[in-house]
């Protein structure tokens, strides 16, 4: 503790708490550069933060220590981890919609013999917290955990229609609508005219737009005061699922989407 005799320490102090709420921030830029990009070096980590190499690697063992971040051993790169899924799912409520949601989503992905997925809105991102996979070696992707673009995907085009004009003006001025693929849209009123469309039709559709070969429908999933909580949706190659096409999938995964809803506590109106 700092005295009248010593003001050294306490200007040692107050640079020790400096240190410690810049080394947060700086630990948060990386999350968000890796939720962003999807993965990434030091060296562009560093590049973009405008810091030292060895301090991004210095936070990136600190954050993989914890499992915030994962490194992948065929690149080098990194991406995030299952810590992150940890801090969503701590959330009140979440884990009681993941519990309630597992059958729902297995009865689907056996039934339409694709990948089903479970996403909550969370800061700016679509994070999926559970996964159902089809039968289908070609559904070998693991996406639990994964923090995905709202304007890109399915589930996020869902949760994005939810929101108050405010708040989704706000999502989309911070993060722009950065292109994944060639195929996503880039234009806001565009945007806006699809989510008109999700809220008419009831479901969401990308195609090729956050991936180059994967297509996916999503549906919203209701709380017990109607409130837009989650999304269920399923993806497939584009090669062989064009979602709207599909024999029975749009009465299918809105049927499960009020299931779950319903074991919200939602009642169909």
């Amino acid at each position: 503790m700092a005295s009248k005799n010593n003001p050294e320490s306490h200007v040692e102090e107050e640079s020790g708490q400096h240190g410690g709420v810049q080394s947060v921030d700086r630990a948060l830029a990386v999350l968000e550069i890796l939720a962003r990009d999807g993965h990434a070096g030091v060296s562009e980590i560093a590049e973009e933060m405008g810091i030292h190499k060895s301090t991004v690697s210095r936070l990136l063992g600190s954050l993989v220590s914890r499992e915030f971040v994962h490194q992948n051993s065929d690149r080098g790169k990194y991406q995030l981890g299952f810590g992150i899924l940890r801090l969503a799912s701590s959330i009140p409520g979440r884990l009681s919609l993941v519990r309630e949601a597992r059958p729902v989503l297995e009865s689907l992905a056996e039934d339409f013999k694709e990948t089903v997925n479970l996403a909550v809105h969370r800061s700016n991102y679509a994070v999926n917290v559970d996964q159902a996979m089809g039968p289908s070696m070609l559904a070998t992707y693991d996406w639990v955990g994964s923090l995905t673009p709202l304007h890109a995907t399915s589930s996020g085009k869902v949760l994005l229609a939810a929101l108050s004009a405010d708040e989704r003006n706000r999502i989309l001025t911070e993060t722009g609508l950065p292109a994944r693929t060639p195929r996503t849209i880039t234009n806001r009123g565009k945007l806006e005219n699809e989510l008109i469309n999700v809220a008419r039709n009831g479901y969401g559709v990308t195609l090729e737009e956050f991936e180059i070969g994967i297509n996916s429908m999503s549906v919203p999933v209701y709380n017990h005061l109607g409130a837009v909580i989650g999304a269920i949706s399923i993806s497939g190659p584009a090669f062989r699922f064009d979602p709207e096409k599909e024999p029975g999938l749009v009465e299918g995964i809105k049927e499960a989407g009020l299931q779950v809803s319903a074991k919200m506590g939602y009642t169909r109106r």
